[in-house]
């Protein structure tokens, strides 16, 4: 009995894990223009080390242990509108010439092998 119950546990919580992310992302409308992400990049760089701050004095208050203090996170001075338009110009180029070079690398192919038939 027990070992048909933690497989489905693991993906019940994996499941959640993975809604729950899916619900936040649609939420705080990341999948929408670039400047909200970026806001919301930055509103996580100030929020995330002093709730793991206080998470850990939590942690040591309640179980005694000493956790040694952790060196402040790299500064990223990159705007996501950029990066993230310049992978999708990459992608959407590379789509673009595939059929193309598909067609070129299966000549290139057939001659080959008409070379080596010979």
């Amino acid at each position: 009995m027990r070992s048909r119950v933690w497989p489905l546990m693991r993906f019940l919580i994996k499941g959640s894990v993975a809604g729950g992310v899916v619900y936040l992302v649609y939420d705080q409308q990341l999948l929408g223009p670039s400047d909200k992400s970026q806001a919301a990049l930055q509103k996580a760089e100030e929020v995330v080390p002093q709730a793991m701050y206080q998470f850990s004095q939590y942690v040591c208050e309640q179980t005694g242990l000493k956790i040694p203090q952790l060196p402040a996170p790299p500064k990223f001075n990159f705007h996501v509108h950029e990066s993230w338009n310049s992978g999708v110009i990459a992608v959407m180029s590379a789509l673009s010439a595939a059929p193309s070079k598909a067609c070129e690398y299966t000549k290139e192919g057939w001659e080959y092998l008409k070379e080596r038939v010979k």
